[in-house]
């Protein structure tokens, strides 16, 4: 049986890849959390790591010995990273490494993916559109810079240790347990506790202009499961659906499966300082290598987002 190890496995992302792992390909699934965190993943075994400690990652991959590692763990809020850079740094590149050093250690060489996103990309003309990973990264705020690092650590790797690295460009992914900090889960939980009488029937919002590649995150953990077995040594891969739409599409979406009527205004704290108007994948690549193809249409996402949060709030 195969065994995979999440770093940063308590979070929205990490959670569904557990589910995936162990449910849908019967691995032994092991996943790492804060002292704080209480992932929901009764089927696995859970550590908790820090991996700012150097000997603590060490000592627990020398435990686990797994066979694929997906590291999540980040700082992963482009707005929070414009507040609190120095810890942005530390946790996405500094643990990135102690996570690479420690592996390297290890004597049977575990598969690695290293998550990344398309901020990276950074903003992109409608010419660029849709972007592939030969595109330049011309990374637009803090978050996005610590991935390309990240990145680029990783690809050192994976050709001066001959280490089994591979890294994904991840577009916006989204659905039910989302945190929100990101703008649909924030939308459903505003829409959320409008029907439940808790919130006045308003809904903030930033820039509805800019468009986005959203892929159900259902579908994001299925693509890094087949990239882990499948990805090539030292390769980069866009994760999305190859298709753009506005946030204003998306909110649409969202009050018309609402129940009640509410007005829109913008918020200008939530307006990014910089922000791409268009971001979209050549998903290609991934799609050559893997198979790999998008299932779970956005209504539907959007659908169990919003049903999520309604159980949330009531």
């Amino acid at each position: 049986m195969k065994k995979a190890l999440i770093i940063g496995g308590a979070g929205f992302v990490g959670q569904h890849l557990a589910r995936h792992l162990h449910d849908d390909l019967g691995w032994q699934t092991a996943v790492t959390k804060l002292p704080f965190e209480n992932p929901h993943v009764p089927f696995a075994e859970v550590y908790d790591l820090d991996i700012l400690n150097q000997e603590a990652v060490t000592g627990l991959l020398t435990e686990v010995k797994p066979d694929y590692i997906f590291h999540l763990a980040a700082q992963s809020s482009a707005a929070l990273s414009w507040k609190k850079p120095a810890m942005t740094v530390d946790i996405n590149i500094k643990g990135a490494v102690n996570v690479l050093e420690a592996i390297r250690t290890l004597e049977n060489q575990p598969r690695v993916l290293l998550i990344g996103s398309s901020e990276e990309y950074g903003k992109v003309s409608e010419a660029e559109c849709p972007i592939t990973e030969r595109q330049e990264a011309r990374p637009g705020n803090i978050y996005a810079a610590t991935k390309v690092c990240q990145e680029m650590i990783g690809k050192l790797y994976a050709d001066a240790y001959q280490m089994d690295v591979m890294a994904t460009r991840s577009f916006n992914h989204v659905g039910p347990g989302q945190a929100p900090i990101f703008v649909v889960a924030d939308f459903c939980k505003q829409v959320a506790e409008v029907e439940a009488g808790t919130h006045e029937p308003v809904l903030r919002v930033g820039n509805l202009a800019a468009a986005r590649d959203f892929t159900d995150v259902r579908d994001v953990v299925r693509a890094y499961a087949l990239l882990a077995q499948k990805g090539q040594r030292g390769e980069i891969y866009n994760g999305g659906t190859g298709r753009a739409v506005t946030i204003a599409s998306i909110l649409q979406m969202i009050l018309g499966q609402s129940t009640a009527a509410i007005r829109v205004e913008k918020d200008p704290e939530r307006f990014r300082p910089l922000d791409a108007p268009l971001n979209v994948a050549d998903i290609s690549k991934l799609q050559k290598d893997t198979g790999w193809q998008p299932e779970i249409p956005l209504e539907t996402t959007i659908g169990d987002a919003l049903n999520e949060w309604r159980k949330a709030v009531s």
